[in-house]
């Protein structure tokens, strides 16, 4: 995927507007398979859900306190989907 096909979210009161309808704390999205980036400042900074992808072992912390925007992959409109799910 290049940077145009993926969902820029903003935080607002510490929620992202996951789906039309619904907010998402942004904490969820660290812990969501669609979660690529978040915007920390000026620098983006990988998932803590990238963790357990082979192709990109992510281990960077999130300051989501800091954190306005999160690089999401959802383009189907499927929501937060927990990366636990597919770990356990």
């Amino acid at each position: 995927m290049t940077d145009e096909d993926y969902r820029i979210l903003p935080s607002s009161q510490g929620k992202v507007p996951c789906l039309p309808d619904k907010k998402e704390p942004l904490e969820n999205c660290g812990f969501c398979i669609h979660s690529r980036e978040f915007r920390v400042g000026a620098k983006w900074v990988k998932s803590p859900s990238l963790a357990y992808c082979t192709k990109c072992r992510v281990t960077e912390r999130v300051d989501y306190a800091k954190a306005d925007a999160v690089k999401c992959a959802d383009r189907q409109g499927g929501g937060f989907h927990s990366i636990t799910n597919l770990i356990s």
